[in-house]
């Protein structure tokens, strides 16, 4: 099927699946500290409001988790252009 694209055509296809599947594993970045992070700090019944350990539970824990996804992003990428 992709035979009958020309190459301009190709490349576009082959951004734009690019482009989706960031956005899945980003999504799916967010999914996973999501949830973490809710098991982790939610420990009461949820209501309107979190209270102010929460807040700050959950404001701390998706940092970790965005900081350890950034290190782990780099270090693979030198390792790449180390290798």
């Amino acid at each position: 099927m992709a035979d009958r694209f020309d190459d301009t055509t190709q490349k576009e296809l082959q951004s734009f699946l690019e482009r989706e599947q960031a956005q899945a594993r980003l999504q799916q970045s967010i999914h996973t500290f999501t949830s973490m992070c809710w098991d982790k700090c939610i420990t009461g019944t949820p209501s309107t409001r979190f209270s102010r350990g929460e807040e700050s539970c959950l404001a701390n824990c998706v940092e970790r988790f965005l900081d350890t996804s950034l290190f782990i992003v780099k270090k693979i990428e030198s390792q790449r252009q180390g290798a």
